[in-house]
């Protein structure tokens, strides 16, 4: 295939997704978008698994897919590679951990060039293979969890401040800068930050349609929201903007559990205090979780209040580390 037929190029960073990646290769072989107009770039992060082997197995059956390999592991590294390799006159985004619906890529193209938005995308819709990944994937579609957003409502139609993965021109992208290598986490929130001071727009429709599947356990769980805690004040910083109320609330609950908890040991006012506010945390966590339909049963109603403290507590806690860790950050 001649590099001048190629308008599309789809890139997706990976790195250890040999459970997911066969069903992302076939999910994007469906599109209904012209084969001859896409190539799909995987940038791989030194795999330990059997991500590779699979990837190749395709090539060689003459898939029109490209393999690099991204030294630096990190997702923004990968983008950037990708990006730079890519011949197309667009970058549709794409996640080994998430799933298509076959006109997915179509229609980033359509809005694209229909709105006057530099960057276009869908909100994210997630599901789980097992229990707990079920669990995890409500969570996403919970205000108490996340504090609600435009990203998070799959009805929302029209301009937002981000989008689930996103798709925008090869050109555009390489004029902004890139992805900041620096953030290993918080990469999209960073670009979408420079896109709107910029005076770009950003565009969210529910037509763009996908499937995201979040973490499978806790220990990952709390180690992914630590880190999006701690490199939100990076974003933070080198913006020079001050953080929403959904930030901090996370930071403050923790500061309460430490300074509240320690000292309900010594002080009886104090005591009844912390365990008033708690019982407040606790019937809200409650409330939310059996609202919440993403889940049926009692067992992971329970599961998903764990989830939820999971998400404000690792979220709280990285936030403080970040204040400390990027305090001179630019």
């Amino acid at each position: 295939m001649e590099k001048s037929e190629i308008r599309v190029s789809v890139v997706v960073p990976i790195r250890n997704e040999s459970k997911y990646i066969e069903k992302c290769i076939e999910s994007i072989f469906n599109q209904d978008y012209p084969k001859n107009l896409l190539e799909i770039i995987f940038v791989d992060g030194n795999s330990e698994d059997k991500t590779v082997d699979i990837i190749k197995k395709y090539i060689t059956e003459g898939c029109n897919i490209r393999l690099l390999n991204n030294p630096n592991k990190f997702i923004p590294y990968a983008l950037n590679i990708g990006i730079k390799s890519a011949v197309g006159k667009y970058i549709v985004r794409m996640d080994a951990h998430s799933q298509y619906a076959n006109d997915y890529i179509s229609k980033c193209i359509e809005y694209l060039e229909k709105t006057d938005a530099i960057n276009v995308g869908g909100p994210v819709i997630t599901a789980g293979k097992t229990v707990l990944q079920k669990v995890i994937a409500a969570a996403y579609h919970s205000d108490f969890a996340l504090g609600g957003g435009k990203n998070h409502d799959k009805d929302y139609e029209g301009y937002a401040d981000t989008v689930f993965l996103g798709t925008f021109k090869k050109q555009d992208i390489i004029d902004i800068g890139m992805y900041d290598e620096r953030f290993i986490r918080n990469e999209d929130d960073d670009l979408t930050f420079r896109m709107i001071e910029r005076g770009f727009k950003i565009y969210s429709t529910p037509a763009i349609k996908s499937i995201y599947y979040p973490r499978s356990t806790y220990s990952s769980l709390f180690k992914q929201y630590f880190e999006y805690g701690m490199w939100k004040v990076a974003i933070i910083k080198k913006h020079g903007r001050p953080a929403r109320f959904s930030h901090l609330v996370p930071m403050a609950f923790v500061t309460f559990l430490a300074i509240f908890g320690i000292a309900s040991f010594f002080f009886e006012k104090i005591f009844w205090m912390f365990i008033f506010v708690m019982g407040i945390y606790i019937l809200l966590n409650l409330y939310f979780s059996f609202k919440n339909d993403k889940v049926t049963t009692i067992p992971d109603k329970l599961r998903l209040m764990l989830v939820h403290f999971i998400l404000h507590i690792s979220y709280g806690l990285g936030f403080w580390v970040g204040i400390f860790k990027f305090w001179n950050f630019k």
